[in-house]
């Protein structure tokens, strides 16, 4: 049985976090329902919608893995949340066995819990970043820690089983004190899965603009240095795994059989669906995206017109790139010989380079980046590919 991803975006946020990069907005209550409604209604027309754009997109596959994402979609009535998936049953063959939903810790309430749990969702993704105040309040983060101790037994008493933490290594006025404490609250609550973030500085986001200008708003003068980013990554590498964690992507950690299906699907290169603003998605042969504006999104959709904003042809170099990308990206690593067979090339100068310095490992017909070197990972990618 072929099977495919469901991702659903929704851009709205109580705030703007300084670090965040993403298309997403504060807006009012009352937009909620209408963009609900805008994107069920691209998921039931997807069929028509897809073809008006020249995408082809195979019917017979079947929707095992859900993310509804954002933004903070933890912020829908969690009607509006049944709402969505059913319009995935309806649409789709479905068979669930993970449907995760992104969540603030200040936003998880007994009764909207108990409809999350209602609806199907079956996975929490808790987006903790710190357990420091003081560098969740630098952050512009509506949460404190006293939230993440709040949400966890309100979740673990409506039986939710399947809860993943988010940390941020790197944000302004992290130390190496303070991330250590971060990782041994994360580790005495245990969650099932945990994802680590380095900062990214990139002018998408207020501090990282303001750290380009060089200026102090955002704490922008309270950064840890990049070394420092890549000593706290490293630590959480040693941490997780003593704690009985298994490192088994670049930023992503997991206790055993807890893995993120879904997210698997985009290193694994499945096809998966993406509806709402700025929402992606991968057939196989071709990658498109929407618009990523919300408003003009349920101005396309509820005028039927599809709300694709472009669409790309994946070419055999292409392919090839994203092959050794991801799959780099999973500690697993890559099945060099099958990717030489499929794509014709000859990888073996490249990698003697990269071997011989230690920067990948080879075990047999399988590539991996060395354990050590993982907080270095983009470059090394970037070597292989030139």
């Amino acid at each position: 049985m072929q099977t495919s991803g469901v991702y659903i975006q929704v851009p709205f946020c109580q705030t703007k976090c300084t670090y965040c990069n993403f298309h997403t907005g504060v807006v009012a209550a009352a937009s909620f329902t209408p963009y609900v409604q805008a994107v069920c209604r691209e998921i039931r027309n997807h069929s028509s919608l897809l073809e008006a754009s020249g995408i082809s997109w195979p019917a017979d596959l079947t929707v095992d893995s859900v993310y509804v994402g954002g933004g903070t979609p933890s912020l829908l009535h969690p009607g509006l949340l049944s709402e969505l998936l059913q319009a995935i049953r309806d649409s789709f063959s479905s068979r669930f066995t993970e449907v995760t939903l992104e969540a603030d810790p200040e936003t998880v309430e007994p009764e909207k819990a108990a409809g999350w749990a209602g609806s199907g969702i079956n996975r929490i993704s808790l987006g903790v970043q710190s357990f420091v105040d003081d560098e969740l309040k630098a952050a512009g983060r509506m949460h404190r820690a006293a939230d993440i101790y709040k949400a966890l037994p309100i979740l673990r008493g409506l039986g939710f089983t399947n809860i993943s933490f988010d940390l941020i290594a790197g944000l302004p006025k992290q130390t190496e004190a303070s991330w250590r404490c971060s990782l041994e609250e994360l580790i005495a609550l245990s969650p099932e899965h945990v994802s680590v973030y380095i900062m990214e500085i990139d002018e998408g986001s207020r501090l990282g603009l303001e750290v380009l200008q060089r200026g102090s708003r955002y704490s922008a003068r309270d950064l840890p240095s990049e070394e420092s980013m890549a000593d706290f990554y490293e630590l959480a590498q040693r941490e997780l795994k003593c704690a009985g964690y298994e490192q088994y992507e670049i930023s992503n950690w997991a206790k055993p059989s807890f893995t993120a299906k879904h997210n698997l699907k985009y290193w694994r290169r499945e096809p998966y669906l993406g509806f709402g603003a700025g929402a992606h998605s991968f057939s196989g042969t071709q990658r498109w995206a929407n618009v990523h504006d919300a408003a003009a999104y349920v101005v396309a959709i509820s005028g039927g017109k599809n709300a694709v904003e472009s669409v790309d042809s994946v070419t055999r170099k292409l392919a090839l790139e994203e092959e050794l990308f991801l799959g780099l990206r999973q500690l697993a690593g890559i099945d060099l010989r099958r990717i030489e067979r499929q794509y014709g090339v000859d990888l073996e100068e490249k990698l003697f380079r990269l071997t011989s310095n230690g920067m990948v490992e080879r075990e047999g017909n399988m590539l991996r980046l060395s354990p050590d070197k993982l907080s270095v990972s983009n470059e090394i990618i970037v070597a292989l590919l030139r």
